[in-house]
């Protein structure tokens, strides 16, 4: 398990350096298959079983296949594939990303003192607060939308560990409002390309009145 978080860390600060949407989705399916990876070894950990074995799959089938298929179906029919950002904003990021893990370890050590998931916590609090600044700061629908699933499988990944595997219903429930919210958020953002040729979120300012 530690060396999946190793990786998840690594996946998160590389998501702060990357412009090009392609690559981004990458990152989020890779993301995405590492929590499929924590919960598979969750699973086996607690003696298997389907019931124990169903959220990796589905974190499989929603958020390593199907969520970021659409997204990159969607990046494809885009003329610009690249966000626009100086090489300043990207060191802040990622200065902001080593920050929110110093912040997560802190906050561990603070509430949780010797706490044998510690890495897992503090993970999971670099990619809640990394996920929020990414739907805050960019401006590219796109990499709000990987945003928004790195701030969702951050606090996925912390249920998982606080209650050793969530019940089903519940876990349902998540991936269904994902999914939903997703789906909405792709075609709104494929709306936005027709009419204003980009996905840049900054041009909706013309809608003010």
């Amino acid at each position: 398990m530690d060396y999946l978080v190793v990786f998840l860390v690594l996946v998160v600060f590389l998501q702060t350096r990357i412009t090009n949407l392609r690559r981004a989705v990458i990152c989020l399916a890779s993301q995405s298959l590492i929590i499929a990876c924590a919960c598979f070894w969750l699973g086996l950990s607690h003696g298997g079983g389907m019931h124990a074995m169903l959220p990796g799959l589905l974190t499989l089938a929603v958020k390593v296949i199907f969520i970021p298929g659409a997204v990159w179906n969607l990046v494809g029919k885009l003329t610009n594939e690249r966000e626009i950002l100086s090489e300043s904003n990207v060191n802040y990021s990622t200065m902001a990303a080593a920050l929110f893990l110093v912040l997560g370890y802190a906050i561990v050590e603070r509430l949780l003192p010797g706490s044998v998931g510690r890495d897992i916590v503090a993970a999971s609090i670099l990619m809640i607060m990394t996920g929020l600044s990414l739907m805050v700061l960019r401006k590219r629908a796109i990499i709000q939308i990987v945003g928004l699933i790195t701030l969702e499988n951050g606090i996925y990944l912390l249920g998982l560990l606080m209650t050793e595997g969530l019940p089903l219903v519940v876990e349902l429930g998540v991936f269904l409002d994902v999914l939903i919210a997703v789906v909405v958020l792709v075609i709104l953002t494929s709306r936005m390309r027709l009419s204003f040729m980009t996905t840049d979120t900054s041009v909706m300012k013309k809608l003010k009145g």
